[in-house]
């Protein structure tokens, strides 16, 4: 074996090392963290002054799907991934959530350098909604997307079903969702809520509630009232 080789397997193993979930921690408190770090993405979105239309235009949204950190690494799907939330607003204006799903394509787009991301998706149709509520749908393919616009005071129009907000290091839309695939995460949602569920007894019928995810569902509600 090469130095060069030999080389690219300790890189890659010390890579694998570190998207493992700790051996102690199941994935009921791998829920509750996840919760955690979207409530701490959102609120680096809703403060950041270069996301002015996600801000103005989250009281049109059906639903925000966070994903507090994409990883350009094999695992989950055979290529980039991570695992997000996801809330929706019921006919009521009620929020319910989260939900958990697994992201993952072996083509998501990173600028050159970068291999972090941070990502809100916000669900602007029935359509986007009703896509993530499937067994699982492809981003651009199931439902229509769009990378959102970044910058103060930006105003434009965006007829897609998502539109997909991503920061890395500092960088914005560094990450391209196009080709996406996103499936519920079963495991994680049977062990936040304690019994097996799927994601429309979460998201619509609003059955299941746990207290550890208030504080991020009144963030969306507040965010998402109209101004």
């Amino acid at each position: 074996m090469n130095n060069k080789t030999y080389t690219g397997l300790i890189a890659s193993t010390m890579l694998f090392a570190t998207l493992q979930t700790p051996a102690t921690a199941g994935p009921g408190d791998e829920a509750r963290k996840h919760v955690d770090m979207a409530q701490a993405t959102l609120s680096n979105f809703l403060r950041d002054p270069n996301m002015s239309w996600l801000q103005s235009n989250l009281p049109n949204t059906k639903g925000v799907l966070i994903v507090p950190k994409v990883v350009k690494a094999g695992f989950i799907f055979g290529g980039s991934g991570g695992r997000g939330v996801l809330l929706v607003r019921s006919e009521t204006g009620k929020w319910n959530g989260p939900a958990f799903y697994n992201v993952g394509t072996a083509s998501v787009g990173f600028q050159a350098g970068v291999s972090v991301s941070e990502v809100v998706m916000m669900v602007m149709t029935d359509k986007g909604v009703n896509s993530l509520l499937s067994s699982s749908m492809k981003v651009g393919g199931d439902a229509s997307v769009a990378a959102g616009p970044t910058g103060e005071g930006v105003t434009s129009t965006i007829p897609e079903d998502l539109v997909s907000f991503s920061r890395s290091k500092g960088l914005y839309g560094g990450l391209n969702m196009e080709g996406a695939v996103i499936k519920p995460a079963d495991d994680w949602n049977s062990a936040y809520y304690g019994k097996e569920v799927l994601p429309p007894a979460i998201l619509l019928k609003g059955e299941l509630h746990n207290k550890q995810a208030d504080k991020l569902v009144k963030m969306v509600a507040d965010a998402a009232k109209a101004k």
